[in-house]
């Protein structure tokens, strides 16, 4: 996911390049409890239905409609209103990082290579109105996420479904997508341009929401989405600033084996500052006791707080998402066109001073490699340039000359100014400071984040040396490699993020055939290798993968983080 967070409200998802995304989503590991955990620290007696979950945000749940929501996983509040072929494993940990049957009866049925995928609906299904969901409800949903006026949700099925590349959505093309098929009331199918393995990750996102066409209600549809999910909307105001969810009677938990649906009303208030959210939860007066956030993280400063405070420790929950942050080259730029340039700032690079930059340890891991160290990404561990935590200046000094700039090297580095750990002036200030030992005087240009997002994005304009990330859509390395390194994927009049406008026929050839694999656990080590292999030709420098750490409020049982998401999954968590 790119950058761009617009996921959200928890780790951020795919494009987030050049800008880390707004807080959210990597790693090896970790979840914070179990699911049975003690008054107090989600870690308690069984759960209980009833009483009211209030969530604290820093953003509004905007665009609360399924066809402009980009979420990972079907994201967190929207999860709770929106059903989808297939949703995330709700488990801890690495257990949450794979896709399980939702609506559907299964993951998908594959033929033809991977480029035909069959869905059977499961009995029982109802919206709010206790009308039945069927196949063509599903399909309904998908076509409006075409309409322009409906613009802003994942961008895959564009470009994976035959003629979806042309298709102008429901309102201007009445005869819809001729490459969804709909054979009866419970059969779903899909037909794809090329071999696309990952099609059950990609069925989790909320575009594969059922709508019902007579319910349409075009942009207006977000006011009232009409629920598929254990949840109804009954009142959305401030554009998702304040919103109230209640029990949908039509839900039934004999077909939705993943949603627990333990409160009775969930309370979503936006619009916060963030030491107002944290505050809030540390203090756990009232209504705040059940609170959690799904979007607002703790800093270096609160975390040095809570760890005086032993009780308040055990409401912090820990996660990982799959996210990297990571300098990037534009080799099209000079001296960046040189490699033995590129690997000499990778060996001058002090990832201990970056780490301490993003916050310390306990929010930041290094990185070397740019997959996440997550098992589902197909995580190898490599490193092509060693340099250890704290840079390697005489290696880099070396490579310099062999360069030909024996008397050192100036440079320009682009960053954000917006304060966001990731591609802020602490950050660059630190990697200043450490090419500067290496002979690399680094001149810092600082932009506004706007300016700096629309500069790094663009073919034309990119600067030679800037910050990057990206945040997963998925865990998989498709998600990772494909919209950074395939040079199908370089786009030349909108948002680009091929960094490197690398476009190798090897690397292509290597991500078509691994799409075509439709057991995920034996693409994993493909993607693994084929990381490797693109890590060697330095077009980019890993820098470190971000650690999530959120309070909840001293009610909350049932705490579930998966590294999926990397922090705490509302539709498990119990107030009583």
């Amino acid at each position: 996911m790119s950058q761009t967070c617009r996921f959200l409200h928890f780790p951020p998802a795919r494009r987030v390049v050049a800008v880390a995304v707004g807080v959210v989503l990597a790693a090896t590991a970790t979840a914070c409890g179990p699911k049975d955990a003690a008054a107090g620290d989600g870690t308690s007696a069984a759960p209980a239905k009833g009483g009211t979950l209030t969530v604290l945000n820093s953003q509004p749940q905007t665009n609360f409609d399924p066809a402009r929501l980009y979420t990972s996983g079907g994201g967190n509040v929207p999860t709770l209103v929106f059903r989808t072929l297939t949703t995330r494993n709700r488990e801890n940990g690495a257990a949450g990082a794979k896709a399980v049957p939702d609506l559907a009866t299964d993951t998908g049925r594959p033929s033809e290579n991977a480029t035909v995928w069959t869905y059977t609906l499961k009995d029982g299904l109802k919206f709010e109105d206790g009308s039945p969901i069927t196949s063509a409800d599903i399909k309904y949903g998908i076509e409006r996420s075409f309409a322009a006026e409906l613009s802003g949700g994942a961008p895959f099925l564009r470009d994976w479904l035959v003629g979806g590349e042309s298709y102008q959505g429901p309102y201007k093309d009445k005869d819809g997508l001729k490459s969804i098929e709909t054979p009866d009331a419970k059969t779903i199918v899909f037909h794809l341009k090329k071999p696309e393995g990952e099609f059950p990750l990609l069925a989790t996102q909320t575009q594969f929401a059922p709508v019902p066409k007579a319910k349409d209600t075009g942009t207006k549809y977000e006011e009232h989405p009409v629920s598929s999910g254990p949840y109804k909307v009954v009142k959305n105001t401030g554009d998702g600033e304040h919103l109230v969810l209640e029990r949908n009677p039509h839900w039934s938990e004999k077909t939705d084996s993943e949603r627990h649906a333990y409160p009775d009303t969930i309370d979503v208030k936006s619009g916060l500052d963030s030491a107002v959210v944290n505050q809030r939860l540390a203090t756990g007066a009232g209504p705040d006791a059940a609170a959690v956030t799904t979007d607002t993280d703790l800093g270096p400063a609160e975390l040095a707080r809570i760890g005086g405070d032993k009780e308040l420790g055990k409401r912090v929950g820990t996660g990982h998402f799959g996210y990297t942050n990571y300098l990037a080259f534009n080799p099209k730029v000079k001296p960046f066109d040189n490699p033995k340039v590129r690997q000499a700032i990778a060996h001058a690079v002090n990832r201990q001073s970056v780490v301490n930059a993003a916050g310390g340890s306990a929010l930041a891991e290094p990185a070397t490699t740019f997959l996440p160290n997550s098992k589902p990404f197909g995580y190898t561990p490599y490193d092509p340039f060693p340099a250890g935590r704290t840079g390697n200046p005489a290696k880099a000094r070396e490579l310099l000359k062999e360069a030909g700039y024996e008397n050192g090297l100036n440079i320009t580095l682009a960053h954000s100014t917006a304060k966001n750990f990731s591609t802020s002036p602490e950050i660059a200030t630190a990697v200043q400071e450490a090419l500067k030992k290496a002979g690399i005087t680094v001149r810092l240009q600082g932009l506004e984040n706007n300016d700096y997002q629309e500069k790094v994005h663009s073919v034309d304009d990119e600067p030679g040396l800037f910050f990057g990330s990206w945040g997963a859509d998925w865990p998989s390395g498709g998600a990772f490699l494909a919209p950074i390194f395939d040079g199908r994927q370089i786009v030349r009049d909108a948002a680009n993020f091929n960094h490197a406008q690398l476009d190798d026929p090897a690397v292509n050839h290597e991500i078509d055939e691994i799409n075509k694999l439709t057991d995920l656990t034996a693409a994993a080590p493909r993607w693994g290798a084929l990381d490797k292999k693109i890590g060697e030709q330095a077009l980019s420098v890993p820098l470190f993968h971000p650690v999530y750490k959120r309070l909840y409020g001293k009610d909350i049982k049932n705490v579930v983080i998966s590294d999926w998401t990397g922090v705490l999954d509302i539709s498990q968590v119990a107030v009583k």
